[in-house]
């Protein structure tokens, strides 16, 4: 095991991830108020419209799909009836359909924050990274589904990437597991690393944030002013009183 191997296998992900859950704990506690999507919506919402939905739809996918392939043993799979072909089958497939919707969503989105001039204003040099970061991620874990899975004789990584990212997460590292593995394959697992460092910094702390509260809030009551309401509803309030001519000296209103 070389020394490249141990800091791309082992020093950067762990650190990657210790900058990731203790970036979140100051964000939160010394930056509530900036933990926030920063919507644009009301910038403009033609081309939101079309990006956001196809962008989260396509990621979510992507998400579940590296659960299953990823932190899920095969052997579990088996044991509900899904063989190598069937899980090969949905990976590729829909795997590939995932990641197209996703890349698509985030082109559109891309888009608009470069041509709509507020929203581009609106726009920083950290988002500005992000993006970067984001799309690289997208860009060689999909590369690497078409090469390797699609057009290629196919690449089995629940014998090497699935297994050492348990290890990991069981603090019992084994970087030998990919060294041999396509380069493409090896991209995605970095920058996407590297993506989870940046997490706590950018405006994709909203993941965080769902609003499942909402969901279980009491009702907010209205009440209306109308005095055609009956005797429940509230006074209406005193306004201003309407403007009159004044009268002259002997009483009398000018005309």
């Amino acid at each position: 095991m070389s020394t490249g191997s141990l800091l791309l296998w082992v020093v950067l992900p762990y650190a990657c991830a210790v900058v990731f859950i203790v970036g979140h704990i100051w964000r939160y506690r010394f930056d509530k108020f900036g933990w926030t999507t920063r919507s644009s919506q009301t910038y403009e919402s033609r081309l939101l419209r079309w990006g956001s939905p196809m962008f989260h739809l396509g990621i979510l996918m992507v998400i579940a799909g590296h659960v299953v392939g990823l932190l899920i043993p095969r052997e579990w799979l088996y044991a509900i009836g899904i063989d190598e072909h069937m899980y090969h089958l949905g990976a590729t497939w829909l795997g590939t359909a995932a990641a197209i919707l996703t890349l698509a969503g985030l082109a559109i989105l891309i888009y608009r924050r470069r041509t709509v001039g507020p929203v581009f204003v609106a726009t920083t040099p950290m988002d500005k990274v992000m993006y970067v970061f984001l799309g690289a991620a997208l860009f060689f874990g999909t590369l690497a589904t078409l090469v390797y899975q699609v057009f290629g004789s196919g690449y089995s990584y629940r014998e090497s990437i699935s297994p050492w990212i348990r290890q990991m997460i069981i603090f019992q590292p084994h970087p030998e597991m990919m060294e041999q593995v396509p380069i493409f394959f090896q991209l995605h697992v970095i920058t996407a690393s590297l993506l989870f460092a940046l997490w706590p910094f950018t405006r994709l702390v909203h993941v965080f944030s769902a609003p499942i509260p909402y969901l279980f809030r009491p009702y907010i009551v209205y009440r209306s002013r109308d005095e055609s309401r009956g005797a429940g509803a509230r006074p209406v309030r005193r306004g201003w009183d309407p403007i009159t001519t004044p009268p002259d000296n002997r009483g009398r209103r000018r005309r």
